[in-house]
């Protein structure tokens, strides 16, 4: 209007959004034929039939060998079978139990604790932990692909929902393990969109581990696998030390005495052959000093803890030094043999000595040994209880790392990564009770492992050193 003025008809009302079902079904639907529909669900059946054999195998062939015997036999045919499968089985069970129980029991424990426990609680577990994808008003889920048990655990295979990704489910680890009533809840990415959701059934680290036994020569020791106390899933818990360097973390009355004592442990052959040197930092004189017959080196006060980390440091050099342009790789002899430093208590020499050039030098010696020595055959095992980084700020120089019973959730991370709680670490929650227990971290792994430390008595070190005298005459 050249007035500026309009009527009530003239004026453009503000559109309100549409509504993503709306648009869905703005336009006209057509009647799908009732033919296509009964082709779709015979396709489906067919479908399923075929992936039979393939998804039970043993399933399928009972079920033909049943019906067959029907066929051919009649009613006697089945009972044969049935007589047959049953005493073969208990004869299975009686001579072969390992392999029954591998092939029959744990796979008919698969079967039924996947029927009963995940698939039957599948949805509500998962819509209330909030790992539940909704569009267009259809809720996605992600699907169970199998359930296998092993002897400790269920293992969960997970087919994803596009768009979703593994760490929705690693945030969601407590949720997961409350709802299906597990202790606890472990991820594994397996592929894309592809994970194994893993469930213990019962502790198999609950009870304490004796001292392994000591190998018969130096030739049975291997530097790379130290026979270290028991896996969760029931394995012996083998530890690298040529080549890493391992940090050993965990509150007083942890067992980072159990972790040391069976590092040393599973080296005496060796160390007797002269093939491993060990050099023991024991600044509260209670750990290591009951051992000190079986050290190369031993040091227990400020001075000369510093004093034997600067040897090691020299010794190394001269060693890389004699390496340079001809060896890359060390092998251990007589005359370069396998140097190991064990600190017990590092945060003394770090942080808490007051002289402040003593902390300054051992941090430097260490740092030294922890950047340069693994290729020329020198590895660190620290112990400390606080692992905050103004207590120890060289956690990084250490590819390979053990968490005991920590005080606090963030120290976790603080020692085994930060994605470490999300991957199911929780060294927080070990109970008091049960020393030795720790998740164990390696190089290159993004899995933290569960393991126990065989418990070292002071009878064990007294023999250890007695035979290791009686060696030397």
């Amino acid at each position: 209007m050249l007035n500026g003025k309009s009527n009530g008809a003239s004026q453009v009302q503000p559109t309100a959004p549409v509504p993503a079902h709306a648009i869905r079904f703005s336009t006209p639907v057509v009647e799908t034929p009732a033919v296509f529909i009964i082709g779709r669900w015979l396709w489906r059946l067919l479908a399923f039939f075929g992936a039979l054999p393939v998804r039970f195998p043993l399933a399928t062939a009972s079920a033909a060998v049943l019906a067959a015997s029907w066929w051919l036999l009649g009613w006697i045919g089945p009972a044969l079978v049935c007589t047959v499968a049953t005493i073969g089985g208990l004869a299975w069970r009686r001579f072969h139990p390992g392999s029954f129980r591998t092939w029959v029991a744990l796979r008919a424990l698969g079967l039924v604790r996947g029927v009963w426990v995940y698939r039957r609680h599948w949805q509500p577990v998962l819509v209330v932990s909030g790992l539940a994808e909704s569009y267009l008003e259809r809720q996605y889920l992600p699907r169970i692909s199998a359930v296998t048990c092993t002897e400790w655990a269920d293992r969960v295979r997970v087919k994803l929902v596009p768009g979703t990704a593994p760490s929705a489910f690693e945030e969601r680890t407590a949720h997961l393990a409350h709802g299906f009533r597990a202790p606890a809840c472990r991820v594994e990415v397996r592929g894309p969109l592809d994970i194994v959701l893993e469930f213990p059934r019962h502790d198999m680290l609950a009870d304490p581990i004796d001292a392994l036994p000591v190998p018969d020569s130096a030739d049975g020791v291997d530097l790379a696998a130290l026979p270290m106390g028991l896996r969760e899933d029931g394995r012996t818990w083998r530890m690298r030390l040529h080549g890493t360097h391992v940090l050993v973390a965990g509150v007083t009355g942890s067992g980072k005495g159990s972790v040391i004592w069976s590092a040393i442990r599973a080296m005496l052959p060796a160390i007797a052959a002269g093939l491993v040197r060990v050099r023991a930092v024991d600044p509260k004189r209670m750990e290591l000093s009951y051992g000190r017959s079986l050290f190369h080196r031993y040091a227990d006060t400020a001075e000369a803890c510093v004093e034997l980390l600067e040897e090691a440091v020299a010794d190394m050099q001269d060693r890389a030094a004699r390496y340079a342009g001809r060896i890359r790789a060390h092998v251990p002899t007589l005359d370069d043999p396998f140097d190991v430093v064990v600190l017990d208590e590092v945060a003394f020499l770090t942080a808490y000595h007051p002289d402040r050039d003593i902390r300054r030098r051992a941090e430097a010696a260490m740092a030294t040994l922890t950047s340069q020595g693994r290729s020329v055959g020198y590895a660190v095992l620290a112990a400390l209880q606080d692992p905050r980084k103004e207590v120890m700020n060289l956690r990084n120089l250490f590819p390979d790392k053990v968490a005991l019973r920590l005080d606090e959730a963030s120290q976790v991370d603080m020692v085994l990564g930060p994605d470490a709680r999300d991957r199911g670490a929780d060294a927080h929650l070990i109970d008091a009770g049960v020393p030795g227990t720790a998740y164990v971290r390696l190089e290159g792994s993004t899995m933290p492992v569960r393991v126990r430390a065989a418990y070292v008595s002071d009878a064990d070190i007294d023999a250890m050193t007695a035979a290791d005298a009686d060696g030397g005459e």
